[in-house]
């Protein structure tokens, strides 16, 4: 009899709750857990819960569930939202990486040049706030909903919504139900370390899961009657998972939120937990397999989800959002105190106003801003601007408070040997907009290079450059001695020592930040020097070439590859004139000489792992002949190379040399697993004297090379190895590097 009893009870209170969540006037709430890569099995539930139609009153949402939870509730479909998170790049959305389009030549070779890069403010090293600023993040969630971005109390969404952020100075939960609504998805959203915090109403606010990381309380307080909650949050692990500092920090920051989620699954009356155990909280790579894995968690639940379906209610489905490709931006309004002009600002975003602008020009230009790395955030809204088309544009620059920064990388290649670079750069030394810059380079070859430019953007910017270099090396005689002087040496390789010294001043203008034209003056001091010719002091050494060099030059660049070491797409072209006007009295014989050289690319890729890339390489000299330390000499893989020194596969450095030359080349890149790319290249040459006046630049290569290389791309830079071989030689030679090229 006691049994029957305890069953009719039970019988009793599931009826009730069956009966309860079947009322037609139940209002239904959706809670969404933090949990970072994990949380795109939201998606997934979401697919389900469009698909049986289940009207959801209510959302709300921590972090990643903040995130999804915002575009739900501003109206995207489940299976919207899947087509859009499956076309993200989140390894750009995470490190916050911008196109190289988009970034300056300075900035440009500051990202291709430092493995690290840390704040030296007062002598003091200190750590980044955090890996990204989130402006990839913050653009993405403004384009997808601009459509609501007039909607500041967020009831008033499709579906009403809130999330929950920390307060970094309290450790209090902030409950986020008005204003921006892409500002309030970020600060929930703000992962630490991962993410920089974001100030709202003057409050410093982080990821929203440090402290109440499925808001259930909170959202049954808006009057909900039926829960639907989705947790994707970790479960502890065992020891054999504990193996490193940041899987045990993970660990003890789970502490607190696994045991508020033993009490607050209960509350839940439809509790749905993916089995997501293999994932962690940055898998974004495996989003499709952790979003089919919610859907199948969602179905699993289909029962229960039915139930809550109301009787005679059409379900209107989910409009189809467009996100406009175009807008008109009537005016800026700048918030936010900062040392640059209102015109610097519209020069980088490129912004015309009252124009109509594509969304994706307007992205560009966001990302020109970003990527000066003057500030740590831009974040903007869009407000329809009263009696007229388009939009009023307002943003908030928030400029970084770290002006010296301390930079550092690594180097080895076969010319330069190796090499420990050590920067310092001070933005604001002198004006507002300069930045200075000095690598001392430590190793087998002591270098050193000082920038400076005044950063006037589109406008004439004023630089200075002062650059010294050296290498020990086997040299082609023909570059260092006259006929009549190899002939009585019988020499055709000279072990030498070159140092070199260039100072330029100059100016420089940037158009459509891809092109640079600079002019400017040159003092190039050329040091050449051996023990393998013998002198009358057997202590000293050989001089062939000390001389102080002034000149006049000009330089026309255009840059639109997408990445310098391995492009998959875009032009280059770099074409350089030098006037040499006067030389020291060691070069007794000198007369007025010019050397104008061009280099010119095409890459272009046929799939995601297969692309090509050609090249056209040119120079030649007018006017006296007689000096030859400037000559082209061919040889060698590298960038950077200094003078007039060009890499040719095949052949060691300096190998080949003539007052002109002509060389193409051609290289097919295989990217056979992330990062790590086999390459195929040929390259092709006629180097010697004035052979554009005897027509020799226009007949067969008589040099030739090939070369099968394998690369990893790292933090650090490239690390390559190419075996190459030239058919005329008859023989092999190997070229390893490791490391950005300084």
């Amino acid at each position: 009899m006691k049994y029957v009893l305890v069953f009719i009870l039970v019988f009793v209170c599931f009826e009730g709750f069956a009966q309860e969540i079947e009322s037609d006037n139940d209002k239904i709430g959706l809670v969404l857990s933090g949990g970072g890569a994990k949380g795109l099995a939201h998606i997934g539930v979401l697919k389900v819960i469009d698909s049986l139609g289940v009207k959801v009153d209510y959302v709300a949402g921590t972090s990643m569930g903040a995130i999804i939870g915002a575009l739900y509730a501003s109206g995207y479909s489940g299976n919207q939202l899947d087509s859009i998170f499956k076309k993200i790049n989140f390894d750009n959305i995470i490190n916050d990486n911008l196109p190289r389009a988009s970034k300056a030549f300075y900035e440009r070779d500051n990202d291709e040049k430092y493995a690290i890069k840390l704040p030296f403010n007062d002598f003091k090293i200190s750590l980044p706030s955090a890996l990204s600023r989130g402006q990839n993040t913050y653009s993405l969630l403004s384009r997808l909903t601009l459509h609501v971005n007039e909607i500041n109390n967020f009831n008033e969404l499709p579906i009403p919504f809130f999330c929950i952020a920390t307060n970094i100075e309290t450790g209090q939960a902030v409950v986020l139900d008005r204003g921006n609504l892409v500002q309030s998805v970020m600060a929930s959203g703000a992962l630490p370390s991962i993410f920089q915090p974001v100030v709202i109403n003057d409050q410093i606010l982080t990821d929203g899961g440090v402290v109440n990381n499925y808001p259930i309380e909170e959202l049954r307080a808006k009057g909900m009657d039926v829960i639907i909650g989705v947790d994707v949050q970790d479960d502890l692990v065992n020891r054999e998972k504990l193996i490193s500092a940041p899987e045990v920090l993970l660990q003890i920051n789970n502490f607190r939120t696994i045991k508020a989620m033993k009490l607050k699954a209960p509350k839940t009356d439809i509790y749905i937990k993916p089995d997501i155990k293999e994932f962690n909280v940055v898998s974004f790579s495996e989003g499709i397999k952790i979003i089919e894995i919610g859907r199948q968690a969602g179905i699993s639940k289909a029962e229960a989800l039915q139930a809550l379906i109301k009787k005679d209610e059409k379900i209107k489905p989910k409009i189809k959002i467009q996100p406009q490709d175009n807008i008109i931006i009537n005016s800026l309004s700048l918030a936010g105190e900062n040392s640059y002009t209102r015109a610097y600002i519209l020069g980088k975003l490129k912004l015309k106003l009252n124009k109509k602008v594509s969304y994706e020009n307007f992205n560009k230009g966001v990302n020109n801003l970003v990527a000066t790395n003057n500030f740590d955030s831009f974040q903007y809204e869009f407000k329809k601007t009263k009696g007229k088309e388009g939009y009023d544009l307002f943003a908030t620059l928030v400029e970084t408070k770290n002006t010296t920064f301390l930079k550092a990388g690594v180097h080895f290649d076969d010319l330069y040997k190796s090499a420990l670079l050590v920067n310092l750069t001070k933005k604001h030394l002198l004006f507002d907009n300069d930045v200075a810059s000095l690598d001392i380079i430590l190793g087998d070859n002591v270098r050193y290079n000082f920038e400076y430019l005044i950063d006037k953007g589109f406008y004439w910017s004023i630089g200075f450059k002062s650059r010294y270099q050296q290498f020990h090396k086997n040299i082609s005689a023909q570059l260092l001695l006259s006929d009549d002087q190899i002939i009585g040496t019988g020499l055709n390789k000279i072990d030498a020592k070159l140092q070199d010294q260039t100072n330029q001043f100059y100016v420089q203008t940037l158009f459509r930040n891809d092109f640079s034209l600079g002019l400017g003056a040159e003092h190039k001091r050329l040091e050449v020097k051996s023990q393998t010719i013998a002198t009358s002091n057997p202590e000293e050494e050989f001089l062939f070439e000390n001389t102080d060099y002034l000149s006049v030059f000009g330089n026309l660049k255009l840059d639109t590859y997408d990445n310098k070491y391995f492009p998959r797409k875009g032009f280059y072209f770099n074409g350089d004139i030098h006037l040499y006007l006067y030389a020291s009295r060691f070069n007794a014989d000198f007369e007025r000489f010019s050397i104008a050289r061009a280099d010119i690319g095409y890459a272009f890729s046929v799939s995601d792992k297969l692309a090509f890339n050609l090249q056209s390489h040119g120079g030649f000299k007018l006017g006296d002949k007689s000096t030859q330390a400037l000559d082209f000499a061919l040889g060698g893989y590298g960038n950077n190379l200094i003078n007039n020194f060009v890499p040719f596969l095949g052949y060691d450095f300096i190998s080949l040399t003539g007052n002109s030359y002509v060389k193409g080349s051609a290289s097919v890149d295989y990217e056979i697993f992330k990062n790590h790319h086999i390459s195929l290249e040929g390259n092709w040459a006629n180097v010697a004297d004035d052979i554009f006046e005897t027509g020799e630049w226009f007949t067969f290569s008589d040099y030739n090379g090939y070369a099968l290389g394998y690369a990893i791309d790292t933090f650090v830079g490239p690390i390559q190895g190419k075996f190459s071989y030239s058919p005329e030689q008859k023989k092999s030679i190997w070229f390893f590097n490791i490391g950005f090229w300084f």
